[in-house]
């Protein structure tokens, strides 16, 4: 006599039947269809070699890029202070201009053939930008290491952007000028001036009295 498991596993079949077709294919395991590092070339009218250079550069900007950006989400989320307010919007709006150059540059390298870092571990052993603390800092400090940050991946940017011009990798070399750099420097400019130290409230008559002598 068909027992109640019997029957339940009878009315799944019955279910399930004529439905393979339909059903995801879970837990697939192959090998990867292209290393990184190395180059499935494109014909975009450049030399493989140039390629590569390219795609190892904008893999350093790359993982820079993506440690400023989340950086700027750190500080948008633990800025404290009279300044709460301008800080947190700042961080946020320059966080998502950092997010569109990560997907840029990314793309740019795959046009190139090669394979863009993702994964935030592989980001963070390429990065040179140094580690912030997971505390919560003040905000002169955390707008310092932001314009740390910025003057690392604009030094970056200038020598690569040679570099590319110099191969003759012009889509590169425009995107690192007009486009990082571009970014970097005028976010630099918004960020510093926060560091100015001038009064709040009141004009410093001493300092404006001994300038005018």
């Amino acid at each position: 006599m068909p027992t109640k498991n019997d029957k339940r596993n009878a009315k799944y079949d019955q279910l399930e039947a004529g439905t393979e077709k339909a059903r995801p294919v879970q837990h697939q395991h192959a090998r990867e269809i292209q290393p990184f590092g190395k180059i499935a070339k494109l014909p975009i009218a450049l030399d493989e070699q140039v390629c590569a250079a390219s795609s190892d550069n904008l893999n350093q900007i790359l993982a820079d890029t993506m440690t400023l950006r989340d950086m700027y989400k750190k500080h948008h989320w633990q800025v404290a202070g009279p300044t709460f307010y301008q800080l947190h919007l700042l961080f946020d709006k320059h966080h998502g201009e950092q997010d569109s150059l990560v997907d840029t540059i990314a793309e740019r390298i795959q046009l190139l053939g090669g394979i863009s870092l993702a994964m935030a571990a592989d980001v963070a052993e390429t990065s040179i930008i140094p580690r912030p603390p997971r505390g919560r800092e003040e905000a002169p400090v955390q707008i310092s290491r932001l314009l740390e940050a910025h003057e690392i991946i604009l030094k970056e940017a200038h020598t690569m952007a040679k570099q590319a011009a110099a191969g003759g990798d012009d889509g590169t070399n425009d995107l690192l000028v007009s486009q990082v750099i571009r970014t970097n420097e005028l976010q630099v400019w918004f960020l510093a001036e926060h560091l100015v130290d001038v009064p709040v409230v009141r004009a410093d008559q001493s300092k404006t009295a001994a300038s005018g002598r």
